[in-house]
């Protein structure tokens, strides 16, 4: 990860590693479970490679690894008993997301602007709604989010914030973005459903079949999480037309919109 600055960046006197590069309107940008893997890299680097400012803060696990099988008995566990992330029903929004908030403002300050993008995968997918609650949060995007684990139609979400979220999206009239695959056990359709239920036409939730998927994802996908899952990083496949990388460009193309640069 030579190509990105490395920062320890300070939220309400807590500090967290945040790896950023690019220029242009920032996009926060949170790593899916295990943490920051090559592919998590690469998608930064295709978002920064578009004209945005990246920021890529490390939440768990080893910064730049390929994740191993062996990360659910490591840095899974530590996450879900951690006071930093509500994995399951009930947890309500996870206390990190109030620190993420603070990484968008700070980062709408030093790139400008009108907004902040705020693109979540997996554990930290719902994680770019409730970043809504930041005004300077205008494009969120949540790719096939995993969390609560122990009900597939909830969402990890207080209902206080869930209403405050509603009512800000549909205020000022923001779209939020979501994808998944079909047969996704960790992201189903019911979790979506909810997300519709929540939003109403501002949720925009598309879905791509799992034989779409890279069949070789690294060993953490295709042993722990054991279904296609990740569309545009461990399960995507690089190829020009492909339907992950039509995602790919799609969110990018989200981005760019709502954060007013051209993308071509």
């Amino acid at each position: 990860m030579d190509d990105f600055a490395r920062r320890a960046i300070s939220v309400d006197d807590v500090d967290k590693t945040v790896y950023v590069a690019g220029s242009g309107p920032a996009v926060i940008l949170m790593p899916e479970m295990p943490g920051i893997s090559p592919d998590v890299a690469r998608f930064a680097r295709w978002v920064r490679d578009a004209g945005f400012s990246v920021y890529l803060p490390s939440l768990f696990g080893v910064d730049g690894a390929y994740p191993l099988a062996e990360a659910r008995e490591t840095v899974v566990r530590r996450a879900c008993v951690s006071a930093e992330f509500r994995a399951f029903a009930g947890g309500g929004t996870s206390p990190v997301v109030a620190w993420l908030r603070g990484l968008a403002r700070l980062a709408h300050a030093e790139r400008g602007g009108p907004g902040v993008g705020a693109v979540g995968l997996c554990f930290t997918g719902n994680f770019a709604l409730t970043m809504a609650l930041e005004p300077a949060v205008i494009a969120p995007v949540v790719n096939h989010p995993s969390l609560p684990l122990d009900d597939p139609g909830g969402l990890e979400i207080s209902d206080d914030d869930a209403a405050a979220v509603a009512e800000r999206v549909a205020r000022d009239g923001l779209k939020v973005l979501g994808y998944r695959f079909d047969d996704d056990r960790w992201c189903t359709g019911r979790r979506f459903a909810a997300y519709r239920a929540l939003l109403g036409d501002a949720f925009d939730g598309r879905v791509l079949k799992a034989e779409t998927a890279n069949t070789n994802p690294p060993p953490f996908f295709r042993d722990v999480v054991g279904c296609a899952h990740s569309v545009v990083t461990a399960h995507l496949v690089d190829q020009d037309g492909h339907p992950t990388m039509e995602a790919r460009n799609e969110i990018i193309a989200f981005l760019a919109e709502q954060l007013g640069t051209q993308h071509e």
